[in-house]
């Protein structure tokens, strides 16, 4: 059994290849859950905080996970991990680090900083499903996740 239907997973990652790939990865791994994407760090903390576009909570409900890139233009995904993990709103959900860093200062910035998990990017395609497969059974089967209150207006 998957997440619930309902847990929207925010997917923060500024490659379109990257995106499609993971999305298909999921799909092919049977998560059914609507993914949520953005491509750059500022229009994911818009999302969480619901301003400008996403300012309806109906288009923009709670993630269950967020899974987040680093390297995005604008607000990187380092200080987007900081701002959530700061935020008693948001800090309870989960956060996957997925990059293609696998530079030792970015791993221990991000626990430090309170990643639930840090994921290097596969190079070929074959174990990037893989690794979509294992962290799909992994966090959506396995793991039970937050409910979290809902974000309040800031």
């Amino acid at each position: 059994m998957k997440i619930k239907p309902y847990r929207t997973i925010l997917l923060v990652e500024d490659s379109p290849e990257d995106f499609e790939a993971t999305a298909r990865a999921f799909k092919k791994a049977g998560v059914a859950n609507k993914i949520i994407h953005c491509e750059d760090g500022d229009e994911a903390l818009d999302y969480l905080y619901r301003r400008d576009k996403y300012a309806d909570p109906n288009d923009s409900p709670r993630p269950g996970v967020i899974m987040l890139d680093l390297n995005l233009p604008g607000t990187d995904g380092r200080e987007v991990l900081s701002e959530i993990k700061k935020d008693d709103n948001l800090k309870s959900i989960p956060v996957i680090v997925l990059t293609t860093s696998h530079d030792e200062r970015d791993i221990e910035q991000c626990y430090a900083n309170g990643a639930n998990s840090y994921i290097q990017k596969p190079v070929n395609l074959a174990s990037f499903f893989e690794a979509i497969k294992r962290l799909s059974d992994y966090w959506f089967e396995i793991v039970i996740l937050p409910k979290g209150k809902d974000i309040e207006e800031h």
